[in-house]
């Protein structure tokens, strides 16, 4: 028996939960100035875009954000 490939929705749930994890281990809530997870996922190709507002290094920690989304999807669909 196959599994049945998981949908878009799916597939977009699983990375903004992802990035949001990476996000949320590195700054408290009260920290976060800004946080913006855009995901799609259309035709087999995954689109991420990570805004944090935050101090520190914001970017990096999106970026991380970005990947570990990826890796989640990568995982879901078993890439």
């Amino acid at each position: 028996m196959t599994e049945a490939s998981p949908d878009d929705r799916e597939v977009v749930e699983t990375a903004v939960e992802a990035a949001e994890e990476v996000v949320l281990s590195r700054y408290s809530r009260s920290e976060l100035r800004d946080i913006d997870i855009g995901v799609s996922f259309e035709d087999g190709r995954l689109s991420v875009d990570i805004y944090v507002d935050a101090p520190g290094d914001p970017d990096q920690v999106a970026n991380d954000a970005a990947l570990a989304a990826r890796g989640a999807v990568d995982d879901l669909l078993d890439v």
